[in-house]
């Protein structure tokens, strides 16, 4: 499940960049500048399609990211470190681990 998430969201991130590429600019012209506030702003006309693909892509895009966020919070299992061997550092002459007040004593010359 968790992997074929995944698959979909990556499908969904480059079908977003692609149909956002795709899509022709809003009042990007230089003379949309000095022009008038209908010129800047444009007129909203009905959506096409390509902008209502981007709009259910963008849709797709946050559900996956919710759900992959929460499956791998919530996934329990297998770690990077889980044939690891953890070995103890050896203890040097002359020190002892909890000795006295539950502080290590530090050989001479090296501070806390």
């Amino acid at each position: 499940m968790y992997t074929f998430i995944i698959v979909v969201h990556v499908l969904v991130c480059f079908l977003l960049v692609v149909t956002v590429l795709l899509q022709q600019g809003k009042g990007a012209e230089v003379g949309a500048v000095f022009g008038s506030s209908e010129a800047i702003f444009g007129a909203a006309g009905p959506a096409t399609l390509l902008s209502k693909i981007t709009t259910g892509c963008a849709v797709l895009f946050m559900i996956t990211s919710l759900a992959l966020t929460y499956l791998s919070v919530n996934k329990k299992g297998d770690t990077l470190m889980q044939g690891v061997q953890v070995e103890q550092p050896a203890s040097q002459p002359g020190t002892s681990s909890t000795s006295s007040g539950g502080q290590a004593k530090l050989p001479a010359g090296q501070a806390k």
